[in-house]
């Protein structure tokens, strides 16, 4: 059966700023100071589904922040 996203997250308490937030920000201390092309291509192997893909830009800014990589050099590459 197929995900009812977001409605699923939702139910268990997440929003999609959360969601992408949290995995950003893990990603970050994983993998600190990644190119934006990069950045993007993991966001959507991380978020497959349809209704993520609007929070592309939201993962994007969440990941610089936590990098603490300036937001111009992540767009400069993307």
């Amino acid at each position: 059966m197929d995900a009812r996203y977001p409605e699923e997250c939702r139910e268990v308490g997440l929003t999609c700023e959360s969601c992408t937030e949290t995995s950003a920000r893990e990603l970050a201390s994983a993998c600190p100071g990644l190119r934006g092309k990069m950045v993007g291509q993991l966001f959507v192997q991380i978020y497959t589904h349809s209704s993520c893909a609007r929070m592309h830009g939201h993962f994007t800014r969440a990941y610089a922040a936590a990098a603490f990589v300036p937001l111009r050099a992540i767009a400069a590459t993307a």
